[in-house]
């Protein structure tokens, strides 16, 4: 019954199923569930999902390991029992590994523990896998080698493993449903991981209370990482709240008196009964109800109507609630463990059977039931006990439907007062006044003491039939159960039979499908290496290229980028998946990244920009569509290629242009040009100054320009070259020049100051030009 499942889960189920055989329609899937049987039991296993592994959750088994376990097997004593659950095992995994950390921390108190784990699932092929214990190679992914090599052994030539017998030999595997069938009790541990995430509300306010119920007090609930106890924690105490681990609180009829009013329903007189009965019948209106009272009020008035003797409030199963008096005359703790007291069991010899018959008389019946002069043993000798076994009325019996589980019933138990104390206190007003009768009271109680002798005896023998007669009726009972048990045993058995011949049939088909899905992974682990190597060539290339790449997605988001890229935009791992409008850069005066992208996506149009980045370094920024193989644009990728190179190149190319067009000027040119440094040496000369001068470019640069000047005006020629200390250019002078043939040539100078990169002046560029004769120097 999936109706209490989460929808979502179903509806996602379902859906799977749908496109398996692509149906489009709910209705047509209707329609071929109803023609295809073979499909609602494929439907029914794909609901039952189950997902599990060895140490499924290392986190949660640490703290299994290390903090719970070690805490079950405190106090207990050597040869004691273990009893764990594991409920919606699946295939076992989990099962077993609780099995396998139990025995370690067995072997490592070095004691004899028994431990019983029992492994419920309502799935029967689940179940079948985990008894067989066999498990596939994977499974040494889950758990270390130590534990692989010490709790399984190798089977099919490495392609499966086993789990040793000594840990299948601890665990329990049945079908079960968690949710009708009824549950394992004194439990240590119970295991539900992973089941309730699929389960409503409601179920999972039903599995929380039976879980406390299974549980011994101080027992233990391990629970999946998404689940929790919801609205009860009332009944669990939180040990791990990460883990999901909580400890059962004692059960609410072991709490404290002022807590149990809380659990148990108010209670009404008999007379309040026939009041609500005389209202119903008159008007049909329902009065309110008493308040709800502690217990030990509730009792304490019920008490006062009778004798003040011991007494025990009890429901129908006899599970005492609570006791009022000395009750250790009549009741006695049985040895062993202890938990909720049933006073059917703690009834002392010759108590036991009467209790048992009234009892269940008046659960029946629901009528007092009154047993007088039973002989109960107390100290080694008898006494002589009257029982009396009363209904209480409920409010919740009285507003519902019947409840036995809401009834309680009052156990009273008195001393019986001897007979010969009766008669004597019926015979006292007479006595005084009759002395001469005394023979006849003597006779009289004598025959008064063996009727009531006789009637005591006949009663204990119609008690004693009548138990006779209830114990055959039981007895005739159990063995009709158990011949319809063992009906059914024999048609398990009949079914196990067939389903072996089946498994074997499937366990053939496996090996082959296992056959087929080793090539298969064969062929898939060698395309994961030669995806791993592709993309150990790529992310080597786009390292080695140094161009800095940036990956964006529709939404502008940044997906990857390669280390170059971090030097131009601000960039680190944990920017993967932020926009890249919130990333900051390192170039100048470029804020409009963001719409060159959008304009890119939106043209598909490549877009390349130059820009200067805050140290100097120049950049040409490409931004171009993400496309993938199938021509889908996802995205696009900006790249980042260094150009500061290219720009000192091209900016050294104009200065080496700059200057050949300035040497074709000096060389074309019919003036003397010439350059010479701050000692006068000659470093450049060029052909006017050969014509104007004489002096070959060769015996020029070996000569130093005050062999030029004639004698009288070098004085004035070195103020010049102070002048151009401090001006760059000087105004144009005349001055006169010695030729070759040591004629003086008139000239007219421009000189010019030469600066290095530090702005230091370094030489002296001249330009000269003869002036005609006759003119004035």
């Amino acid at each position: 019954d999936f109706s209490q499942y989460k929808p979502s889960t179903v509806n996602r189920r379902i859906a799977r199923r749908m496109a398996v055989h692509q149906i489009e329609t709910i209705d047509g899937y209707v329609k071929y569930l109803q023609q295809t049987p073979p499909e609602v039991e494929a439907l029914f296993r794909d609901l039952l999902i189950g997902v599990t592994n060895f140490f499924r959750d290392p986190e949660a088994f640490a703290v299994l390991e290390e903090q719970i376990i070690p805490k079950l097997f405190e106090g207990k004593p050597a040869g004691a029992t273990l009893r764990v659950w594991s409920t919606g095992c699946s295939t076992g995994e989990e099962a077993y590994s609780m099995a396998i950390m139990l025995q370690e921390r067995i072997e490592a108190l070095k004691q004899n523990y028994t431990v019983q784990v029992f492994a419920t699932d309502i799935d029967s092929r689940a179940i079948a896998t985990a008894r067989a214990g066999v498990y596939p190679a994977s499974i040494a992914a889950d758990m270390t080698p130590e534990r692989l090599a010490r709790f399984f052994s190798v089977e099919s030539n490495g392609s499966s493993y086993r789990i040793h017998k000594s840990i299948r030999e601890m665990l329990v595997f049945s079908e079960q449903d968690v949710i009708k069938d009824p549950p394992f009790s004194k439990l240590d541990l119970i295991s539900c991981r992973n089941l309730m995430i699929y389960l409503g509300a409601e179920l999972q306010k039903k599995l929380i209370p039976l879980f406390h119920f299974a549980l011994k007090p101080g027992g233990i609930l391990f629970l999946g990482t998404s689940e929790g106890i919801g609205e009860f924690s009332e009944l669990f105490t939180v040990l791990d709240r990460k883990c999901k681990v909580y400890e059962r609180k004692e059960y609410v009829y072991d709490l404290r008196r002022e807590a149990r009013g809380r659990f148990l329903p108010p209670v009404i007189t008999q007379g309040e009964l026939d009041e609500i009965g005389k209202s119903r019948t008159r008007g049909g209106i329902k009065p309110a109800l008493p308040t709800k009272l502690p217990l030990r009020e509730l009792t304490e008035q019920a008490i006062l109507q009778q004798l003040a003797s011991a007494s025990a409030l009890v429901n129908a199963r006899g599970d005492i609630l609570y006791l009022h008096g000395r009750s250790g005359m009549y009741l006695e703790l049985m040895p062993g463990e202890t938990g909720v007291s049933n006073i059917l069991k703690m009834a002392r010899e010759g108590l036991r059977r009467d209790l048992t018959l009234a009892l269940q008389r008046v659960v029946g019946n629901k009528a007092v039931v009154r047993c007088f002069d039973l002989n109960v043993k107390t100290n080694g000798h008898f006494t002589r006990v009257n029982l009396t076994v009363s209904p209480l009325v409920t409010a919740l019996a009285t507003d519902t439907a019947e409840s036995p589980e809401s009834d309680l019933y009052l156990v009273i138990l008195q001393d019986a007062l001897p007979e010969r104390v009766l008669s004597t206190s019926r015979a006292a007003p007479d006595a005084p006044t009759a002395p001469a009768g005394a023979s006849n009271v003597a006779q009289t109680d004598a025959e008064g003491h063996t009727v009531a002798h006789i009637e005591a005896l006949e009663q204990q023998l119609r008690a004693k039939q009548e138990y006779l007669q209830t114990t055959q009726e039981e007895l005739e009972s159990s063995n009709e159960e158990l011949k319809a048990s063992n009906e059914e045993m024999q048609s398990v058995n009949e079914e196990l039979q067939s389903t072996n011949e089946e498994l074997e049939t499937s366990k053939e088909e496996l090996q082959s499908v296992n056959e087929e899905l080793a090539t298969v992974n064969v062929e898939l682990q060698t395309k994961v290496v030669d995806l791993s190597r592709a993309n150990n060539d790529m992310n080597n290339l786009l390292a080695g290229t140094g161009v800095g790449t940036v990956f964006v997605d529709h939404q502008l988001r940044i997906m990857r980028f390669t280390p170059a890229a971090t030097t131009i935009i601000n960039l680190i791992n944990s920017d993967l998946g932020r926009p890249v409008a919130h990333i900051v850069s390192n170039l100048v005066g470029y804020t409009t990244l963001v719409q060159d992208l959008q304009e890119v996506l939106n043209t598909l149009i490549p877009k390349e920009v130059e820009l200067q980045a805050f140290d100097g370094r120049r950049y040409s920024m490409r931004i171009q569509p993400y496309r993938t193989v199938e021509n889908v644009i996802e995205g696009a990728v900006i790249s980042f290629v260094d150009i500061t190179k290219l720009f000192d190149i091209r900016d050294a190319l104009h200065q080496a242009n700059d200057l050949l067009r300035l040497a074709v000027v000096v060389r074309d040119a019919h003036d003397a040009i010439t350059v010479q440094d701050l000692a006068g040496r000659i470093l450049a000369w060029n052909p006017g100054a050969v014509r104007m001068y004489g002096w070959s470019e060769v015996e020029a640069l070996l000569m130093n320009v005050h062999d030029r000047i004639p004698e009288n005006l070098r004085s004035g020629a070195l103020a010049k070259l102070v002048q151009l200390g401090q001006a760059e250019v000087l105004e144009p002078y005349r001055s006169q020049r010695i030729a070759k043939d040591g004629s003086v040539v008139a000239v007219s100078i421009i000189s010019t100051a030469l600066l290095n990169e530090t702005g230091q002046l370094y030489a002296i560029a001249t330009t000269e030009r003869s002036i005609q004769r006759g003119r004035d120097d």
